[in-house]
């Protein structure tokens, strides 16, 4: 069942643990398997927390028994790059410099992710300071293709792409300014989306070129993009570039 979990889109998980065919606990526990099995010659992860997030992966099983699913998101597994603060989560963007640093305050685009339910599995390496376009440019370790260990993965969001495309995560954020998403994304054989500007909030994103950076999605399908795309976009009072409409729904 492992194996095949790999393969679906959010819409089918979320349709199986509607149904009760599978637990977003279970869903979390083989990417868990599968990334200790193949993450150590990959090196997409910086760091993960397991207990935290097999007990977020719990809750959203409790909330799926009780009726109050937050949505399609409510039990996914996504996988971050180290560049987006979370609270109570290290903030290295592949820097030695960072490598102690756990951040006090947790970004916009991390807090609707976690306001629709998604379980956050990881830290995602990445060219330092979002620098580069291959990920070999990390302090902490450089990330390979999951398809062909000889060649890079792109970057700066390599670590997101390589864990999407290597079904370590069934998606990924990334931060984008010159093709950081849409790059790797294409070297891993996944989606990658660079909103328009302003439309996902950068509040709480390490920046590299403010005017520049945006956060987007790293899927295994468009349908998969759209759906974080639509968790993500909106009005954020702490970010000035954001419109104050929202996204339509689709």
């Amino acid at each position: 069942m492992s194996e095949e979990l790999f393969y679906k889109s959010i819409s089918e998980l979320d349709s199986m643990m509607d149904s009760g065919n599978l637990s977003a606990a279970e869903l979390l526990s083989a990417h868990i398997e599968r990334t200790k099995k193949i993450d150590g010659d990959v090196c997409a992860f910086l760091s993960f927390d397991e207990d935290a997030a097999l007990a977020a992966a719990s809750e959203s099983d409790k909330r799926r028994r009780s009726g109050a699913k937050l949505g399609k998101l409510d039990g996914i597994p996504v996988g971050l790059k180290d560049v987006i603060a979370v609270r109570g989560q290290k903030l290295t963007c592949a820097s030695k410099m960072l490598e102690n640093y756990v951040s006090p305050y947790t970004g916009t685009a991390a807090q609707k992710l976690l306001d629709s339910g998604a379980v956050f599995w990881g830290r995602l390496n990445m060219d330092e300071f979002a620098m580069g376009s291959s990920t070999e440019n990390s302090a902490l370790g450089r990330t390979v293709n999951p398809y062909d260990p000889a060649r890079v993965p792109g970057g700066s969001s390599g670590g997101s792409a390589a864990a999407v495309g290597g079904d370590l995560c069934i998606a990924a954020l990334g931060t984008d300014t010159g093709g950081s998403i849409r790059q790797p994304a294409s070297f891993c054989n996944c989606v990658g989306l660079k909103p328009s500007y302003g439309r996902v909030s950068r509040y709480g994103v390490t920046a590299f070129a403010s005017s520049l950076d945006q956060v987007g999605p790293m899927t295994k399908s468009v349908e998969d993009a759209a759906l974080l795309l639509q968790a993500l976009a909106g009005h954020d009072e702490m970010d000035g570039t954001t419109p104050r409409e929202g996204l339509e729904e689709q």
